[in-house]
């Protein structure tokens, strides 16, 4: 995979549980945000729901993020960028123990639960024992738009 020009119309993003600086959601988001910078995003959103829970726990605007991934700078660069704009400052135990969070998040209430098992079912899954949490899903669902096996 080119982590500078992703084409998500031939592969998936990385996985939501990759970290960068500690931050899970992160490498995700800004595969999403260079695909859909090179009009190569497909089926994929920068700044959904998923990437919001990133820009809540920094408080970094997703306009002024992809301002700055335009620029062509690397993971590493946009990791300075973040540690040294994010106005939500967060010490690195607070970042493990969101990553910990997001990380296991599951549905929570029924319209919640709801709307997933419709997902998962849309996705044929619904014999997977094993998808629980928002990433289990993400995952497979990944997985199996790239011609994997339900």
């Amino acid at each position: 995979m080119n982590y500078s020009k992703p084409d998500l119309t031939a592969y998936p993003p990385r996985s939501p549980r990759a970290r960068l600086g500690g931050y899970a959601i992160l490498p995700r988001l800004l595969d999403k945000c260079r695909a859909t910078l090179a009009e190569k995003n497909g089926e994929y959103h920068y700044a959904c729901p998923t990437d919001q829970r990133f820009f809540q726990f920094t408080g970094i605007e997703p306009e002024k993020l992809k301002a700055e991934i335009s620029k062509g700078i690397n993971d590493t660069e946009i990791l300075a960028w973040i540690t040294a704009n994010a106005p939500k400052q967060h010490m690195e135990w607070e970042i493990s123990q969101w990553t910990v969070s997001v990380n296991q998040a599951v549905p929570a209430g029924s319209e919640s639960r709801e709307f997933f098992n419709e997902l998962v079912a849309a996705a044929k899954l619904t014999h997977r024992e094993d998808i629980q949490s928002w990433f289990d899903y993400i995952e497979a669902d990944d997985y199996v738009t790239f011609g994997g096996q339900p």
